[in-house]
């Protein structure tokens, strides 16, 4: 083992600690202290994803750590008013906007595997154009924030506020994992925080168009992505 893997192996393992620690400490904290603790903790290594479904949690974390680092994936599917949410909270918000794409264009993935490859196989097009993206987006920094609530599905319902992600070696950290629905209203009411005008449109979660229908009446706020395919999870958090 080089020397090298060594510091690199020692680094994960006392972030492993530090994730597991502040999981417990932080379990019953308000958003605003976890994020606090972040910014602390690992300052510019810390980012922020966001899908620009809303940008709650880009706006707590610009708070704890003005400037922060906010990745955001360009599928190249996404819907036009996702891609307006992005540059809006470029423009008015204390963040750093950072756009990652996929090694492959649309048109090179359908001249490589055909066209519609969502339709067909839509793990294959989800680990291509958002999973691995984000795992060489996330190589800069040492723990993410993610706006993951437990109320969304049943997949989401043990989510750690502050957890450990093994498969990345990254602090993973959920600040408004105990948050409801009208939490997240409430919060946005309050400061006018951005929000993607599709939510008023009958959208509860929102990802690339092709993939994504509105809600009905009863379903929890996942049943709208990837109808008929028995899938509510793109992969990013599993």
């Amino acid at each position: 083992m080089t020397t090298v893997q060594e510091s690199q192996e020692t680094s994960a393992a006392h972030h492993r600690r530090l994730a597991l620690a502040a999981g417990r400490e932080l379990e019953d904290a308000p958003a605003s202290e976890v994020l606090r603790w972040a910014a602390d903790t690992f300052g510019k290594r810390f980012c922020v994803t966001s899908s620009m479904e809303d940008a709650v949690v880009a706006h707590l974390a610009s708070r704890a750590l003005p400037g922060v680092h906010v990745l955001f994936l360009d599928t190249g599917y996404h819907f036009p008013e996702t891609i307006g949410t992005r540059d809006a909270v470029a423009a008015v918000m204390d963040v750093e906007v950072i756009t990652l794409t996929p090694r492959q264009s649309v048109a090179e993935q359908d001249a490589q595997y055909g066209p519609r490859l969502h339709g067909r196989n839509p793990d294959l097009c989800c680990a291509m154009r958002k999973v691995e993206p984000l795992e060489e987006g996330l190589g800069a920094y040492d723990a993410w924030a993610t706006g993951l609530r437990r109320d969304e599905s049943p997949a989401r319902s043990l989510t750690p506020v502050v957890g450990w992600d093994e498969r990345r070696q990254k602090v993973k950290i959920a600040p408004i994992a105990r948050w409801t629905q009208a939490d997240v209203d409430a919060y946005v009411a309050e400061h006018g925080v951005l929000t993607n005008p599709l939510l008023s449109d009958g959208y509860a979660s929102i990802g690339c168009a092709p993939c994504t229908r509105r809600v009905r009446d009863g379903e929890d706020a996942r049943a709208g992505r990837w109808a008929g395919f028995g899938k509510n999870e793109c992969g990013l958090h599993l």
